[in-house]
């Protein structure tokens, strides 16, 4: 199901905080030159574009559990697979709204592919995680100036400018309606060409006490087995491959062990959930 990704309040943060460290993203993949070029080819950019790419987008944490297309780092290049990160996560946003990050450990986001099959889920799910609540962010038809956002911690809403790092935030009403999940959703950026790679599962299911977890996604998909599938809706179009219930990125907040197979894009950076 999409949420729009300019939609006041889809994300929320806490006010004159960032919750992904940039600065940390950016030396760190300068240091390793091969994860570098791996980060710019997912983000569609040149190798040495990536720390203006990344200081252009904007940290905020997930209010709903959303999906994506993840991505791990194995012999040199990015491994691309279906993942649903839980709401609190912290990432970075594009100025349409799509994220484009996971801060705590720096993979490369795209939006998520329609499957022509029902996934495998892997990993083990949170506690509040179920598939038909789980949506994908649609990019905004307009570019995003100002982000509206709501911090759990004071039960409080203010505005972050696209871009900025939480240290021009100003304190907004709140907005006159909540997002909420659409029907249905379609699917414009071009599918990997890599086959999923998954990460193993590590960790022993979801907590949430405000700690960042280090680790990459720690469960992944095959879509050849059976899961129970998204809400369907019909349509007029003709038929296109549906989105299905992929599997849950369910490291929990509080830690987690990294994977040898698919390390991160990173160090752990984020300062926030």
């Amino acid at each position: 199901r999409a949420v729009d990704g300019s939609a006041p309040g889809l994300y929320g943060g806490t006010r004159n905080t960032g919750s992904c460290d940039v600065e940390k993203q950016i030396e760190y993949l300068q240091a390793v030159p091969t994860k570098n070029e791996a980060f710019a080819a997912v983000a569609g950019v040149q190798a040495s574009g990536v720390p203006g790419y990344l200081r252009s987008l904007t940290p905020v944490q997930l209010r709903m559990d959303t999906r994506v297309t993840n991505h791990g780092y194995r012999d040199g290049a990015a491994t691309a697979y279906q993942a649903v990160l839980q709401a609190g996560t912290a990432v970075l946003v594009d100025d349409r709204g799509v994220p484009r990050v996971r801060c705590a450990c720096g993979n490369p986001l795209r939006p998520p592919v329609a499957l022509k099959t029902t996934p495998e889920p892997k990993g083990d799910a949170w506690p509040s995680y179920r598939p038909q609540n789980v949506v994908v962010v649609e990019q905004s038809t307009v570019v995003i100036n100002v982000f509206i956002l709501y911090d759990p911690d004071r039960d409080d809403w203010f505005s972050r400018q696209s871009g900025d790092t939480g240290h021009k935030d100003k304190k907004s009403n709140p907005p006159v309606d909540q997002p909420s999940p659409s029907a249905s959703t379609s699917f414009s950026e071009t599918p990997p060409t890599k086959s999923p790679e998954p990460c193993p599962s590590t960790s022993t299911g979801a907590k949430r006490d405000g700690t960042a977890s280090p680790c990459p996604s720690s469960s992944s998909a095959s879509p050849s087995s059976s899961a129970p599938s998204a809400p369907q809706s019909s349509t007029s179009a003709p038929p296109q491959p549906q989105p299905q219930t992929p599997e849950t990125d369910d490291t929990p907040p509080d830690g987690g062990a990294t994977s040898e197979s698919a390390p991160l894009f990173s160090a752990p950076q984020s300062n926030g959930t």
